[in-house]
């Protein structure tokens, strides 16, 4: 069975976009097939994380019914297949969000999990990746803002229909995270899916456009993002054992990861 979850957050900054690129890339490397698509279509940063910012044909091009949802699918790291948005404003203002819809039941036909990352905050934009998805995760910061805002991101959701599968706690000092777990769940009302350490390996992944599971496996944020990759496939987690490979070889293994053009 097919399963549609749309990441979201209250607020931008909290690392949604990088979540869900990584989740992504980890269901896919555990064997899933998988999709993901940037419904942020104001602030697309999905193809920019992964080198697809020159993507002839975007989500862009098919909401506004000038291109083929299968023109605009990609192939990303781990056999990701990504659907991104374009960053240009004029293909923001072209785009219907409404026909998210269709693409969905296209979508669907081909995949075993799809991954919609949403718009920040609350917006017209917004409310649909909430309310077509089977469930919606929550991105959250742990900070008073951020908590705050997840709540209206929560109740918008359960408002338009949806449901909250739960929250994950980005960029938490390593040595809190129980006590991160206990007040989340209390204070959110949801389940804490899992908890992702401040690392530094986050920001030299994202330069270098390649997800941290596959530059920095070892690393702690990688470590937590396969717990929860492998929660949501109901497997038990497995520690992969670290492969130290010469920075040239990942430079040119990069090239020839990210292609341009969908396989057909």
């Amino acid at each position: 069975m097919v399963k549609v979850y749309t990441i979201a957050s209250g607020k931008g900054g909290t690392g949604k976009t990088t979540v869900s690129v990584n989740l992504g890339t980890m269901l896919a490397e555990l064997g899933k097939v998988t999709y993901l698509m940037d419904a942020d279509i104001g602030m697309a940063n999905v193809g920019l994380l992964l080198g697809l910012q020159d993507a002839p044909v975007t989500l862009h091009e098919v909401l506004a019914g000038k291109g083929n949802i299968a023109d605009a699918i990609y192939e990303g790291p781990a056999g990701l297949k990504v659907i991104p948005s374009g960053i240009s404003l004029q293909g923001f203002q072209e785009a219907d969000p409404d026909r998210i819809r269709e693409v969905l039941t296209e979508l669907v036909k081909r995949c075993e999990f799809l991954l919609i990352d949403a718009p920040a905050g609350i917006s017209k934009d917004g409310v649909v990746p909430l309310a077509v998805a089977d469930e919606v995760i929550l991105v959250v910061n742990p900070e008073l803002s951020s908590i705050v805002d997840a709540l209206k991101t929560k109740i918008l959701t359960e408002v338009v229909g949806g449901h909250i599968k739960g929250a994950i706690i980005n960029r938490v000092d390593p040595d809190k995270t129980e006590v991160i777990t206990r007040k989340m769940e209390k204070v959110l009302g949801v389940r804490v899916l899992g908890i992702i350490p401040e690392d530094p390996n986050i920001r030299r992944s994202s330069s270098s456009k390649i997800p941290i599971v596959i530059r920095y496996p070892a690393s702690p944020a990688a470590k937590a993002i396969r717990r929860i990759a492998s929660d949501m496939i109901g497997v038990a987690y497995k520690e992969e054992e670290t492969v130290v490979v010469k920075e040239g070889f990942i430079d040119r293994f990069t090239k020839a990861l990210f292609k341009k053009k969908q396989k057909s």
